[in-house]
């Protein structure tokens, strides 16, 4: 891998940028802010974070992908281009990238990403999905006759896969992933507390008190919102007791998906899957107590990926690579590439 060479994880809460020897040099949230009066991008990433929630009717803070799949393709080619113009400098002349895109994404919004990456000037553009990705992240060699199966969770889609040979053998994509799980707190909150609060206190209650198994010792988390019967503000204080139970259907659609996988896979892999495990990668991975969960409904062990957020866009970078070493590039882990004349 040269040191022009890039990978790009588009995930649907949040891009990821690795340049090799230099590591993750982006990893910043999937939304963009645009003023709507002037046809004007005015924030991407961290910045247009902070807009949320905060703003006038005329500039309208948005996430150009939702559940796996792009709502925009204007706004995500602008908010690639604006990322990618933030990490290439004049020492990176003409880079190779790789772009790691949802399974359940159309040729149609492909070339709208690859176009993106095109405007920044990159020499060649090559595609590669979540789960391949992943498999290559998490230390598997996925060339050998040998079985992996992968449960990557981001924040829009849950990608199950089993994996041999270079490809993918089974697979199961769902549209409920991290963002859903911040989603039922929202909707828990308003139902039992009668209090409205924002994703970004919702995100911040799942990291610290969330879970679908009980913690060891219960933790107490602070949210503030607004009392819906009042209008005004009002905070109350959740405890981890009261929310494992509250995330039960989805971790059930999950895990029937996962069983699914399991029962279609060819009985040749079975006992390498048995024998390696289930690895989750992703950031929606890391609920408390999701491991144990999906080993318990399985029957089969889990274990969480080592660097879990960044698996997908290592792995990408890592199929980068490869690509010196065979003859013809498109018949490498990714499903096309596309080369600039």
């Amino acid at each position: 891998m040269f040191n022009n060479d890039i990978s790009i994880d588009l995930g649907t809460a949040t891009v990821l940028i690795y340049i090799k020897n230099k590591g993750v040099v982006l990893r910043e949230p999937s939304i963009i802010a645009v003023n709507t009066k002037e046809n004007k991008v005015v924030g991407v990433g961290n910045d247009a974070l902070k807009m949320l929630g905060r703003t006038p009717p005329d500039i309208r803070v948005v996430r150009p992908l939702s559940d796996g799949v792009i709502s925009s393709l204007t706004l995500t080619q602008e908010m690639i281009r604006l990322f990618l113009a933030k990490v290439i400098h004049t020492n990176i002349i003409r880079p190779r990238i790789m772009m790691c895109v949802p399974t359940g994404i159309t040729d149609v919004e492909q070339r709208a990403v690859v176009e993106a990456a095109r405007d920044v000037g990159a020499n060649d553009i090559y595609v590669i999905e979540e789960p391949v990705a992943a498999a290559l992240g998490a230390g598997y060699d996925i060339s050998k006759p040998c079985g992996v199966m992968i449960v990557d969770i981001g924040g829009g889609t849950t990608d199950i896969a089993v994996l041999s040979l270079g490809g993918i053998v089974v697979s199961r994509s769902l549209k409920i992933a991290g963002d859903e799980f911040t989603e039922e707190i929202i909707r828990y909150m308003k139902r039992e507390y009668g209090i409205i609060i924002g994703p970004r206190t919702a995100e911040h209650i799942k990291i610290e008190a969330g879970g679908v198994i009980p913690h060891p010792k219960e933790v107490l988390c602070t949210a503030k919102g607004i009392s819906v019967l009042e209008g005004l503000p009002y905070s109350v204080t959740v405890s981890s007791d009261a929310l494992y139970g509250i995330f039960d259907d989805l971790l059930y659609n999950i895990t029937e998906r996962v069983k699914e996988v399991l029962e279609e896979t060819p009985p040749e892999l079975h006992s390498d899957i048995i024998q390696n495990g289930i690895t989750l990668t992703g950031s929606g991975a890391l609920i408390y107590g999701l491991d144990k969960r999906l080993a318990e409904a399985a029957g089969v062990k889990v274990r969480l990926a080592e660097d879990i957020e960044k698996c997908v866009v290592l792995g990408a970078g890592a199929a980068l690579e490869e690509i010196d070493t065979v003859d013809d590039p498109t018949h490498i882990y990714h499903k096309k590439a596309y080369i600039r004349d």
